[in-house]
């Protein structure tokens, strides 16, 4: 993952190329805490350590702290991680997806961070999760729960769903495991699509060359018309560059003061922008 500590623990192995690609959220539930007794959050170093060392064999893709945007990644993404019980005979639980991300949240129900008490994981403030979660969607794992997206610590698991159905999916939702966990998880956070712009960026000059066919060219035949630039003899073919064209912007250019070689017809990126051809 971009970004992301690599501590890479080896031992990689292919996943089930035949499924559809997943997510598991897990909490690391390292402290039983409770309201009236809540604990400090163990250090993410701490838990990072102990996934290179002693918890090698339990160790999964990525260690993320929602509370200071910090993540590990232990294996790369093609390969399968060991978060998860896979008994033998069975589905195959680590491995049965394009990829089956594994992502353990440093958290625990009622830790504390300086002074704050967190009930759930969707509590904190869940830095760093719109980056892995762009992350894990790059994989082709879809932003959905087939399963139900967790609100507590209660189990729903089906072998079924899980080898049909892509997405994310809590550990308390994993065929074959008994842990109960996330208990909860942050909202997927909505792509941001950049806004297309209202009139069309200028292609450079090689671009009008004799014969391009273009909508782009047809919406500067438009445009050249309309503020009275008009110096085409017929209106056929409208998408493809030639001399009315070079006649019409050349008026266009003459208009905006242009003189000599500097109104021979061929768009320019100045000239361009003041025609606000609309963006096609």
């Amino acid at each position: 993952m971009p970004g992301a500590i690599q501590d890479d623990v080896g031992d990689h192995a292919p996943t089930d190329q035949q499924y559809p690609p997943k997510a598991i959220g897990h909490i690391t539930w390292d402290r039983n805490a409770t309201p009236k007794a809540p604990q400090d959050l163990v250090s993410f170093n701490k838990l990072r350590s102990y996934f290179t060392g002693s918890g090698v064999g339990v160790a999964p893709h990525i260690l993320w702290s929602p509370f200071t945007g910090e993540i590990c990644q232990f294996y790369p993404a093609d390969s399968r991680s060991k978060s998860v019980v896979d008994l033998a005979g069975g589905t195959r639980t680590n491995r049965a997806g394009k990829v089956v991300i594994q992502v353990e949240a440093l958290f625990f129900p009622y830790c504390r961070v300086d002074g704050t008490v967190y009930a759930t994981l969707s509590d904190t403030p869940c830095k760093g999760w719109a980056d892995l979660n762009a992350w894990v969607r790059s994989l082709g794992v879809p932003d959905t729960w087939p399963m139900g997206r967790p609100t507590d610590f209660t189990p729903h698991r089906s072998e079924h769903v899980w080898e049909t159905e892509g997405g994310w999916y809590g550990h308390s939702q994993v065929p074959e495991n008994t842990h109960v966990d996330p208990g909860s998880w942050p909202a997927f956070v909505v792509p941001v699509v950049p806004a297309k712009p209202t009139y069309e960026p200028f292609p450079g000059k090689s671009f009008f060359s004799s014969g391009r066919k273009s909508p782009i060219i047809a919406a500067m035949h438009k445009r050249l018309v309309a503020v009275g630039c008009n110096h085409y003899l017929s209106s056929l073919k409208a998408d493809v560059w030639g001399s009315g064209d070079e006649r019409s912007y050349a008026a266009w250019q003459r208009h905006l003061g242009y003189t000599g070689s500097d109104a021979d017809g061929t768009p320019g990126p100045t000239s361009w922008a003041k025609l606000h051809v609309p963006n096609v």
